[in-house]
């Protein structure tokens, strides 16, 4: 399952992922969504998106299809069930948002309406709850406007068997763009309840794909991002064995404007051949593979029913990097799992330099409501929040020496604005204010002068 999903779920009293996470991942924070609550509407319609980039993506869907439908003044969030806090967050912006704007449409949709369409039902506050598949149909957003759809529209999301390529102009700058391939998991992990939510694995097909891809290079985006719930099983639904290594292949062949082409996020145990192959062969495939480790203790990997163990996920790591020299790693960790021991932690914390990872998400254990691990043998919290700092700490002790090594080096910078940029390793590089007629979208030879916090410090190598 891709990155944006398979953490664990903190307390209600804790924030689900560190604010500098959030923003790695798309995260909605708390002051993110205060924010948008407050903002004027574009086109009439406002839409807050809490958790993942696949959300990210699906809001601007909904905004092309709200915009056609001519839906009217609305504020519609997006959003995410994948912890309880996330849950909490989602009732507590809709009340906010109902105080600062009264007489809007308020329409809830994303993981947690598709999960507990009940408890948003409840709330006076909310105009309409729409289900994950009803958001992406265009004839949802019309019969809001004609004030035909029914209050709440949420369906058996199990039953859904295909997902639909969505052409966008892209969301953001006009750099980056995410790009739906995949949805829903056929995978049952014990901490994890977005299956739940998104229903069973489904992909889209290549030649949409491609389409998509094609008409973002068009419009100036330099990088697409290939996004999904578990991208890794992208094709299980499809003829001609399809999988994730031959796609990524077909794109960089059907487009080769195309400068960077990255994967959001994979589960290493389902890497194809073709990907690997990619790697090695494909300049343009950036070498930058986020992975759901989760742990690094056999025991804690089967009780949290993953399907790979520890040394299978070193020696991926050692084999990409084979392949792919320049490569680097981040990984989702969860610290303090049921029945984790203290040698079993250090077994997960010792994976890091095993693995030579980079950037780390780490994740405090809570159990999540209707999953398995919730019925586990629980670490108390204490112990739980130490063992997830000390995780962080590792983290942050990794990723600055990544940063270290590069000073000196020739990197390869993609402008987001005209003072940062980002290298083919997704590290974020600095060069102040002096290139400021650089549009964003420019990719710009640079030398990695310094390290500034969590960034690099480039200079531009003039030619």
């Amino acid at each position: 399952m891709d990155l944006e999903h398979k953490i664990s779920s903190p307390s209600a009293r804790e924030p689900e992922v560190p604010e500098a996470n959030q923003r790695f991942l798309g995260v909605q924070t708390m002051a993110d969504a205060q924010q948008a609550a407050k903002a004027p509407a574009h086109d009439d319609v406002s839409i807050i998106t809490m958790g993942c980039r696949l959300n990210s993506y699906e809001s601007e869907v909904m905004r092309s299809h709200a915009k056609a439908a001519e839906l009217g003044p609305s504020v519609i969030i997006n959003t995410c069930a994948v912890t309880a806090e996330a849950v909490r967050q989602a009732a507590q912006t809709i009340r906010r948002v109902r105080r600062e704007k009264p007489d809007v449409r308020l329409i809830v949709t994303g993981c947690a309406a598709q999960i507990e369409p009940e408890r948003f039902a409840g709330m006076a506050e909310v105009d309409h709850v729409v289900g994950n598949a009803e958001k992406l149909d265009a004839a949802t957003f019309t019969g809001l406007a004609r004030d035909e759809l029914e209050r709440v529209a949420v369906n058996d999301i199990m039953s859904v068997r295909e997902t639909a390529g969505h052409l966008i102009d892209g969301y953001g700058n006009r750099t980056r763009a995410y790009v739906q391939i995949q949805n829903g998991c056929d995978h049952r992990c014990t901490f994890c309840i977005i299956p739940f939510g998104r229903g069973p694995s489904r992909s889209v097909a290549a030649g949409e794909v491609v389409s998509q891809i094609r008409r973002l290079v068009e419009t100036g985006h330099s990088e697409v991002v290939l996004t999904g719930v578990d991208i890794t099983s992208y094709g299980s639904d499809l003829p001609a064995d399809a999988s994730l290594g031959r796609l990524v292949r077909q794109i960089l062949k059907h487009v080769p404007d195309l400068p960077r082409l990255r994967i959001s996020s994979i589960d290493q145990v389902e890497a194809d051949p073709h990907l690997l192959k990619a790697l090695a062969e494909e300049p343009r495939l950036m070498p930058h593979l986020h992975l759901s480790l989760q742990a690094g203790d056999d025991m804690i990997l089967k009780r949290m029913k993953r399907r790979h163990l520890r040394q299978s996920a070193i020696e991926f790591c050692r084999r990409a990097r084979e392949l792919r020299p320049d490569i680097v790693f981040g990984a989702d960790l969860i610290a303090g799992f049921p029945t984790e021991t203290e040698a079993m932690f250090q077994n997960t914390l010792d994976l890091v330099d095993e693995c030579d990872l980079t950037y780390l998400h780490v994740f405090p254990f809570s159990p999540r409501q209707q999953t398995p691990a919730a019925r586990m043998p629980q670490i108390i919290r204490a112990t739980v929040k130490e063992r997830a700092a000390r995780l962080r700490a590792k983290g942050e002790e990794v990723h600055k020496a990544y940063l270290e090594a590069q000073v000196g080096k020739q990197i390869e910078v993609l402008m987001e604005r005209a003072d940062l940029g980002r290298t083919p390793q997704f590290a974020e590089v600095t060069i102040g204010l002096a290139n400021s007629a650089v549009p964003p979208g420019s990719i710009l030879s640079m030398r990695a002068t310094g390290r500034e916090g969590r960034r690099l410090r480039g200079k531009m190598i003039m030619k």
